[in-house]
């Protein structure tokens, strides 16, 4: 049996059975046998959006003519339960975390589940909004000043949070306002951390959604994405943070919403502060309570460097392909700027993404025609400019052989008033097609007969600074590195 501040799991053969407790918070009540038997059938069908094949029914407790209580019926049911497949825990994403187990393309298909799910959520234009975050930040700052005395907040750190979330709501109104009117407010996840996704079936799979209160869980759907990246981030897996939003904005096209994103990153991380310092009231042991007070201190931490201003700046990475510009690319966008970090622009994905096909299909040749490479990079520099007004660094990951494509990234960032870096990848023939033939489902369709005749291209000067790519990863990060520092574009991730 597992335990919850408001549930009760049964572990028993194949399956799970969770048992609602009959208790009442300000948030939920399960205070009646028909308010659980309500939220049982709410749990079913909610988390039945993500995890059909977990779920599988409500059932009714009865009590037999013995005493004995089980699932025959007899008269009025006493409780109900929601019966759900059973699953190895060590296949929880909080597991798999903790093991050191998570892989990219693990994360990558996570992002595509939750963009997928998002897409299908229902629409509610009577929920998110300025006017709405705005109450949140003042209920989660009371929360914080009532759990504070157990984790032992300061006061002015309490205070101090208050009036960041107060500057950043009246920054960004406008902005989630038309969200709201867009339809960017759904009915979503509303819990969506590790310890709710497992791998079923060999699939990343949400579930034990927020099924007590439609309206908590009715949320911008970038602040239901927030709440993983947070939990991402406190663990110290930034890079894995960095990825999912990354491909989740690939796949949902949410770039629009960034500059909401600091707020939302904080509130979550607010949140989980006045949560975990709010159970230091059950705990007898000390060392408990001293460990689990100091992760409050550091969720409250991490809710104000969310929003710690950070330069903005857009670097292009160029080069032949298999020069290894994306692995330098994911390398380097969880050190730039704002957290989660930059936003990464690949010419390989934007061209998938634009044809109307996953970025991991391979196109015909007739996709890389002139008129079409034209319309990828334009909407790479449209891109762009839109991550740079939300306040958000970019990195454009494309080969740019000619100079007026080149040209079009610079004029960008001029545009949007911030700096530019051109980072150029280089190395040796035999090198570069040895790493095209080892790629496996990637985005990109290159072969080495395409690296011949990309070599026989001439790009004419190139004026960004020249990385030997032969050196290995590391060293071309540190080459780069080095040279965005000299040029004032690095800043130092605390």
């Amino acid at each position: 049996m597992h335990e919850t501040h408001v549930s009760l799991v049964f572990l028993a053969g194949e399956h799970a059975y969770k048992l609602k407790r009959a208790v009442k918070f300000p948030y939920l009540d399960f205070s009646t046998v028909e308010l659980r038997r309500r939220a049982c059938e709410a749990e079913l069908a909610l988390n039945g959006r993500t995890a059909p094949a977990l779920y599988k029914e409500v059932r009714g407790l009865f009590r037999s003519a013995e005493g004995g209580i089980g699932f025959a019926p007899n008269g009025a049911a006493i409780d109900w339960v929601v019966v759900m497949r059973r699953f190895d825990q060590a296949l929880l994403f909080d597991s798999l975390a903790q093991d050191d187990r998570l892989e990219p393309r693990m994360m990558d298909e996570l992002a595509d589940h939750i963009a997928r799910f998002h897409a299908g959520a229902e629409r509610r234009f009577d929920r998110g909004g300025a006017a709405e975050m705005g109450d949140l930040a003042e209920l989660q700052y009371r929360s914080l000043v009532a759990a504070g005395r157990h984790a032992r907040f300061a006061p002015q750190r309490v205070d101090a949070i208050l009036a960041k979330w107060r500057e950043r709501v009246a920054a960004v109104a406008r902005l989630l306002d038309e969200r709201r009117a867009a339809g960017k407010a759904r009915h979503c996840h509303g819990d969506l951390h590790l310890r709710n996704i497992c791998l079923f079936d060999g699939k990343p799979t949400l579930f034990d959604c927020l099924e007590f209160s439609e309206a908590l869980a009715s949320i911008d759907v970038l602040y239901d994405l927030a709440f993983l990246l947070t939990d991402l981030e406190y663990r110290g897996l930034g890079h894995f943070a960095n990825r999912v939003s990354n491909r989740y904005l690939d796949r949902a096209e949410e770039d629009d919403g960034l500059a909401a994103m600091p707020l939302f990153l904080s509130l979550r991380a607010g949140i989980r502060a006045h949560v975990v310092a709010s159970a230091l009231e059950g705990v007898h042991s000390a060392a408990a309570r001293d460990q689990m007070a100091g992760d409050a201190r550091r969720y409250l931490d991490l809710a104000h460097q969310f929003l710690q201003p950070e330069p903005c700046r857009l670097i292009a990475i160029g080069g032949v392909s298999g020069t290894g510009k994306s692995t330098l690319a994911i390398a380097l966008a969880p050190e730039l700027g704002l957290r989660p970090g930059a936003r990464v622009l690949r010419s390989d994905v934007t061209r998938k993404l634009l044809l109307g096909v996953d970025p991991e299909t391979r196109l015909p040749a007739s996709a890389y025609t002139r008129e079409i490479s034209g319309r990828v990079y334009d909407a790479l520099c449209r891109k762009a400019a839109t991550v740079l007004a939300g306040g958000y660094s970019a990195i454009i990951d494309a080969v740019a052989l000619q100079p007026e494509e080149r040209q079009s990234f610079a004029e960008a960032a001029r545009a949007a008033g911030v700096p530019f870096s051109g980072l150029w990848l280089e190395g040796r023939t035999e090198a570069m097609a040895s790493r095209i033939r080892k790629r496996r489902g990637d985005a990109s369709d290159a072969t080495p007969e395409i690296l011949a005749l990309q070599l026989r291209h001439d790009p004419r000067a190139i004026d960004w600074t020249r990385i030997n790519a032969d050196q290995g990863p590391q060293a071309c990060l540190a080459a780069a590195r080095n040279a965005l520092t000299a040029q004032g574009q690095m800043a130092s991730r605390s």
